[in-house]
């Protein structure tokens, strides 16, 4: 028996290797999880990993008895971690995902990939011989865009930061995923041991080479012989990664508990929708995973420009102008038809004329899907997790757009646009006087920068290490003004119909 979030108490089965024989509800790992060995050490254990990368091995695990070597364990590195350390300790690393279809069917499963989780701040030394273990061939990322510690513009390491300063101390406890994983690739060196891979899912394009370029930058200010042997001997395969998934609603638990009878500490909601692309590049081993519908790949590149110059930047172009608009949920604001109408435009006179050639894809059919995704109710994404940790995104995913259309002699009137509401947002109070919480790293600059261009209008996109000389470029500062003008004069609403109407405002 359990109790949801109303206090209400259901009778359930809580969720654990136990209780795995008597759930017959909903489909549960059809592989016997003792015999599982942890192949890959994932760093960033949250909703999208879940939905996304251990699905698969869930699914590989399950059609491939030889591919039992491929379990994972999660590794925290976080404060925030604690609480997925307790929800996967007490369900032995087992979870439930369930896919939400836009004509309201619902699928719920158990994934059993996961059969460890670690979290560094409790014991770092655990974690890093779990990595420099033999039988890890795979550590894999999802830190978020700004875990790469690097700067936007210029895609410098930033070996300023105090935890990084603090990992490169001689005989410093690791506490960042630079110390922990170069500290097990200098014990695998020591001891002979081939490096295993760092495979990076996170939403940055050439994610492998990021993650190359700032692994390495750090093991080199630590130990310059190492950063050589990771030079000479580690992989760093890019990727393409999407599938939606929203966190965690908090009525999920009961809902899953209401339809199935099993008790999910922490379960996981995702559209049906699901893409991984993956560079063939790697130190050792891999699982076979194209086997499972993964598309294992010599480049990724174009793949990755299609999603993120698309999907990503496309999120950002509904988030900002449709809080603004009023709308919380983003099958709410997807369904207007003046923002429906500015991602179909962004997409085919911004993004789409940036992307190399796609090979298999139908762009257009893409352009179209992403609308209908977009607009699925079942998924009850939010406008506000679309809009957080804006200073990491909007320079990774729009702004190159930006750049490549201004060389071209292109249009980016939208665009800018899109950088004028995320502008008039950050200000932090909406159009009726009710505060916006901006959730950022960079919050504590970018609000009091948003509020300044009141009357300084150059100070937000002045700031060089976000925009870099986008300021000095009159391409864009003529239609980011006009558009910064509009929102404050008359209304995100109003804004939006004179852009879509006048697409090259004076």
């Amino acid at each position: 028996m359990t109790s949801d979030h109303q206090g209400v108490q259901t009778m359930s089965i809580e969720l654990s290797d136990a209780t795995l024989p008597i759930i017959d509800s909903v489909c549960t790992p059809g592989y016997d999880r003792t015999e599982l060995v942890t192949g890959i050490v994932h760093v960033g254990v949250g909703g999208f990993h879940r939905a996304h990368q251990a699905m698969y091995l869930d699914r590989l695990l399950a059609t491939d008895p030889t591919a039992r070597d491929w379990a994972i364990c999660g590794v925290g590195v976080r404060p925030g971690d604690a609480a997925m350390r307790d929800a996967l300790h007490a369900q032995d690393g087992l979870y439930t995902l369930t896919l939400k279809s836009p004509d309201g069917n619902t699928d719920t499963g158990v994934i059993g990939s996961i059969v460890d989780y670690l979290y560094a701040p409790d014991d770092p030394e655990r974690v890093i011989e779990t990595m420099a273990s033999p039988q890890t061939q795979i550590v894999s990322l999802t830190v978020t865009e700004g875990g790469y510690n690097f700067a936007p513009s210029t895609g410098e390491f930033d070996a300023s930061d105090p935890e990084v300063v603090a990992d490169l101390r001689p005989g410093a406890t690791p506490v960042t995923v630079f110390g922990l994983v170069t500290e097990a690739l200098r014990r695998r060196r020591d001891r002979g041991v081939e490096s295993f891979t760092v495979m990076s899912c996170d939403n940055i394009q050439g994610n492998g080479e990021v993650a190359h370029r700032t692994f390495e930058t750090f093991a080199r200010l630590k130990d310059p012989d190492l950063a050589d042997w990771i030079a000479a001997h580690t992989r760093f395969p890019s990727s393409m990664v999407d599938r939606i998934t929203p966190a965690t609603p908090s009525g999920l638990r009961a809902e899953v508990v209401d339809r199935t009878g099993v008790d999910d500490r922490w379960p996981v909601v995702a559209e049906p929708f699901t893409q991984w692309v993956l560079e063939d590049a790697f130190s050792m081993g891999r699982p076979a995973l194209e086997t499972v519908g993964v598309q294992v790949v010599d480049d990724v590149a174009p793949y990755e420009l299609m999603k993120l110059r698309l999907l990503n930047a496309g999120h950002q172009a509904l988030c900002y102008f449709g809080h603004l608009m009023g709308y919380r949920y983003v099958h709410d604001a997807a369904s207007d038809p003046l923002i429906r109408e500015l991602l179909q435009r962004y997409m085919a006179e911004e993004g789409r004329p940036t992307l190399l050639a796609v090979p298999g894809v139908d762009l257009d059919d893409y352009c179209a899907t992403l609308i209908d995704r977009f607009s699925n109710p079942a998924i009850a994404d939010t406008i506000a997790r679309l809009c957080q940790d804006s200073s990491d995104r909007i320079p990774k995913w729009l702004v190159p757009v930006v750049r490549e259309q201004l060389a071209a002699g292109r249009a980016v009137q939208l665009s800018a646009a899109v950088v004028a509401a995320w502008t008039r947002y950050a200000e932090g109070v909406d159009e009726h006087g009710a505060p916006i919480t901006v959730v950022d790293p960079l919050a504590d600059m970018l609000v009091p920068l948003a509020r300044r261009s009141r009357h300084d209008p150059l100070a937000f996109i002045g700031n060089r290490d976000l925009f870099g000389d986008l300021v000095d470029d009159n391409h864009f500062v003529r239609p980011y003004l006009w558009a910064l003008d509009r929102l404050r004069a008359r209304g995100a609403r109003q804004t939006l119909g004179e852009l879509l109407d006048h697409p090259d405002p004076r």
